[in-house]
């Protein structure tokens, strides 16, 4: 397996304790200067080391990575288009679009049966780090890797409609409705645009499931019950 992880909520109260608001456009954090300087420390030196000591103290090997460790994943500055006005594009700073990825530390490490921890931060050609959406990020990664199986964990019971129900099953078509409507919003939006990708793109089965729920991800493989929602290209 490989991990790919965000970090909101610490990020958030990194942010809060300087004094400083975080803010969104379109699910996707606005990063000025000072935001990446916590995104950075944050993420690499506080969550991604959580969740390699946890994986290690389970019996797992795991390795912790940023985008930056082997070239792993190079990026430049994200365009965000308006999602109602497609010639309007938001500002959203130092948010990185991903130009490329290179999986050869990954594998290398999966060779060896360690386990890789990717903390979802790129750079640019002038070594400057860029913030990505960890959805995006593992939905890429996992297309790279010709994955099997990609799960996003989230905390809701998966894709929800406007009255609150789990949508257990997505064509793209209905995906483009829900957008369309506005049932699908916020951080949720870059979630569900990673796993059609990454479904169109030829990983076998997309899953958006709840972290919440302990062994989430064990009840998704190892049992018939449908957990969370899945993404079909068609």
């Amino acid at each position: 397996p490989v991990v790919v992880h965000g970090g909101g909520p610490q990020i958030e109260a990194a942010l809060n304790r300087l004094g400083k608001k975080g803010s969104f456009i379109q699910g996707m954090r606005v990063t000025d200067a000072e935001t990446m300087e916590v995104v950075e420390w944050v993420l690499a030196g506080e969550v991604q080391q959580d969740i390699v000591g946890l994986i290690n103290q389970a019996g797992g090997k795991a390795v912790g990575l940023t985008g930056r460790d082997g070239g792993l994943i190079r990026a430049q500055k994200l365009k965000l288009a308006d999602r109602t006005d497609p010639n309007l594009h938001h500002d959203v700073g130092q948010v990185g679009d991903i130009v490329s990825i290179d999986p050869s530390v990954v594998k290398a490490l999966q060779d060896d049966a360690f386990i890789p921890v990717v903390s979802p931060i790129g750079f640019g050609e002038d070594n400057e780090s860029y913030n990505i959406n960890a959805d995006v990020v593992a939905s890429k990664l996992a297309t790279v890797l010709k994955a099997e199986k990609l799960m996003l964990l989230t905390n809701t019971p998966g894709v929800l409609d406007k009255a609150g129900n789990l949508l257990t099953n997505l064509s793209a078509r209905e995906i483009d409705e829900l957008f369309a409507d506005g049932t699908i919003s916020g951080g949720m939006l870059p979630k569900i645009e990673g796993a059609l990708d990454a479904a169109k793109s030829g990983v076998n089965t997309v899953h958006i499931i709840d972290g919440r729920v302990p062994h989430a991800m064990l009840l998704e493989i190892l049992t018939d019950q449908a957990y969370g929602t899945m993404i079909r290209a068609r």
